[in-house]
């Protein structure tokens, strides 16, 4: 996100991952439903119902500066999250359960960015991988509902969205396919610090502050 709202308007960088993303998950949305923990998903997920569309006004209303600035800080700290290995191991409670789910709407609405609160959630709960993978695929089927909804009434979605996923989400399916079919070939530790440092070079060519260097004219 940090990257490709450096070369297109942040409002439409959004909206084209977002269409991509929800077309890709919703084929893991049945499997994910047989095996989550419905009861706890529902409960986060109603956090989101409040987050995305608060994020979604956000994103509307800001400068697309100003938005890609907070893309970029935001993404860098939740690098910073991921990099630390931080698992949230205390007990289940209501009103975090809701915070953390209001939390991750927001990234998601402003800027398509609401996975590592969710992921850092689940993964530190004593329940099995299979129940967490579930309930986080079903949280962001919910999520990317509510922010297609929000996108869409907020004059987000448009002819032009579309027309860009349908030529960049099959490029995104084909580099999915090439990244799982080199997913084991390395170590875990190498994996993490391809991933990471990915994600640390998309942050820093996003910066604003680099256009007169990197994007100029």
């Amino acid at each position: 996100m940090p990257l490709a709202s450096s070369v297109a308007a942040p409002r439409l960088v959004a909206a084209l991952l977002l269409i991509i993303d929800f077309v890709a998950a919703t084929p893991l949305l049945p499997n994910a439903w047989t095996h989550a923990d419905r009861k706890a998903t529902a409960v986060m997920v109603a956090g989101a119902l409040v987050g995305v569309p608060i994020g979604t006004y956000f994103l509307t209303v800001l400068e697309p500066v100003t938005t890609r600035w907070i893309i970029s800080c935001f993404v860098a700290a939740l690098l910073v999250l991921l990099l630390s290995g931080w698992r949230y191991h205390g007990k289940d409670h209501a009103a975090l359960s809701i915070g953390v789910g209001g939390l991750s709407g927001f990234c998601s609405g402003l800027a398509q960015t609401g996975g590592p609160p969710i992921v850092a959630y689940w993964l530190g709960r004593p329940i099995s991988s299979v129940i967490s993978r579930a309930n986080i695929v079903l949280f962001f089927g919910a999520s990317d509902f509510f922010s297609l909804v929000s996108y869409w009434f907020t004059g987000l979605i448009t002819i032009e969205s579309i027309k860009f996923s349908l030529i960049v989400g099959p490029i995104y399916g084909i580099g999915v396919w090439f990244g799982a079919s080199l997913f084991g070939k390395a170590s875990e530790q190498v994996f993490r610090a391809i991933c990471y440092a990915l994600i640390a070079a998309a942050v820093i060519v996003g910066l604003p502050a680099l256009d007169g260097i990197l994007r100029d004219g």
